[in-house]
């Protein structure tokens, strides 16, 4: 046995100490769709809902002598700290964003306790880091990182581990998200070539791609941070050592809206509740398809650090993504009737959700904003022909993402 697996293998040990290993369950819903053996690793069940507690353990596990930890982060990895730090009876300092929400700033404080400390600095995530290593660089503390981390990348494979134990062997296949890389390198480096692999990122945030394209990690121009347990610039330099022979074959990009109408099928079909890095990899099963076919498949689902207030946007994005929302801009003729004609275009099952009119006096058009829902994409089609045969002027705004910045 070479000596990661070995050392996986002991954190894996050591951690049954602090909580049990989480549940990896079959998926029946999912294994007929697929035709396979599919199997849901469910991280989104550890004390602080996410696999980010294994790194963090870890790494204090093999520093005893190190009285102070310091991280930057706004969301798991500050949870997975806190909680780790009240644990081992560790000081802990959490830089923070100004602009992370409330609810994630209380549970990191209610993990860590007076074991804790938290400062909110920078509107941008950049700027926090920098705070946090100068600070721990100032007061002699060890900075953890939340991936580009040996220690971390170690404790990450304990994942590994486990599926091994209660699956009793490897998967044929193994679905895992990326962000900075930590989970995946860790598990990679377990299991090595005992399974195949399909490497997750969202589109917004897919820095692993970006690397395996330069042949080194690379800054990303830009970041959506929808996905944000997973919505990484750029990948670690550790991380990267381990998973630069993947191949492009091997790694898939989804779209953030296509990520949502799965967020809401785990949840309303199977009474899951994750949140979007945690959906990814059952979301990859759309483009796996029939090349799992009869194959054991574990997906983990990293977290279910879910805000319920934005399940709205979430039920947005899905609608628009599968095509049974649209928004666009209407040019209504100022006439008596005009509006009358419009609504009798549509259809028995369109229903208008959004309707905004600016009449102006001076003109003979006014501009209409309009949301309409219907059940079948298709009526979309019969609607914008009985607009086009009668005149009426509009633009379809839904996948425009600056003028939906503002108006949707």
């Amino acid at each position: 046995m070479d000596e990661f697996k070995q050392n996986a293998r002991l954190a894996e040990q050591a951690m049954r100490e602090v909580f049990p290993a989480t549940p990896l369950l079959r998926n029946a819903h999912l294994s007929e769709r697929y035709g396979c053996d599919l199997w849901l690793k469910r991280e989104d069940l550890s004390p602080v809902r996410s696999y980010k507690l294994r790194g963090a353990f870890n790494a204090m596990r093999k520093h005893p002598d190190v009285p102070l930890f310091v991280c930057a982060s706004a969301g798991n990895h500050a949870q997975g700290v806190a909680f780790m730090c009240r644990h081992f009876g560790k000081k802990g300092v959490i830089f923070m964003p100004v602009t992370t929400p409330q609810q994630k700033i209380q549970k990191t404080g209610m993990f860590g306790g007076d074991a804790i400390e938290i400062r909110l600095i920078g509107d941008y995530f950049d700027d926090t880091l920098k705070a946090a290593q100068e600070f721990c660089a100032e007061a002699g503390g060890h900075f953890l990182s939340p991936f580009d981390d040996d220690d971390v990348i170690e404790g990450q494979a304990s994942v590994a581990v486990e599926i091994e134990a209660q699956l009793g062997h490897a998967p044929d296949h193994l679905v895992l998200p990326v962000g900075g890389g930590g989970l995946s390198a860790g598990m990679l480096s377990y299991f090595g070539t005992e399974c195949q692999y399909t490497f997750v990122e969202p589109a917004g945030g897919a820095c692993l791609r970006a690397a395996l394209q330069a042949g080194r990690p690379v800054k990303l121009d830009q970041v959506n941070t929808f996905a944000d347990g997973a919505a990484v610039g750029q990948i670690g330099a550790r991380t990267f050592a381990r998973l630069s022979g993947v191949g492009l074959a091997n790694t898939l990009t989804i779209p953030e809206d296509r990520l949502c109408t799965t967020i809401l099928e785990m949840l309303n079909v199977e009474g899951i509740v994750l949140e979007p890095a945690g959906a990814l990899s059952v979301d990859a099963l759309k483009d796996l398809g029939q090349s799992i076919a009869g194959r054991t498949v574990v997906c983990v689902t990293t977290g279910g650090n879910f805000d319920f207030e934005r399940l709205p946007e979430v039920k947005e994005r899905a609608l628009r993504y599968s095509g049974v929302k649209k928004y666009f801009i209407l040019r209504m003729p100022q006439r008596p009737g005009a509006l009358r004609d419009f609504l009798n275009f549509l259809g028995p099952k369109d229903d208008i959700a959004r309707f905004e009119y600016l009449k102006k006096s001076a003109r003979n058009f006014g501009s209409v904003l309009i949301g309409i829902e219907t059940e079948d994409p298709q009526g979309f089609e019969t609607l914008f022909e009985k607009l086009d045969a009668h005149g009426f002027a509009y633009q379809d705004i839904t996948d425009d993402e600056v003028l939906a910045q503002f108006v949707i």
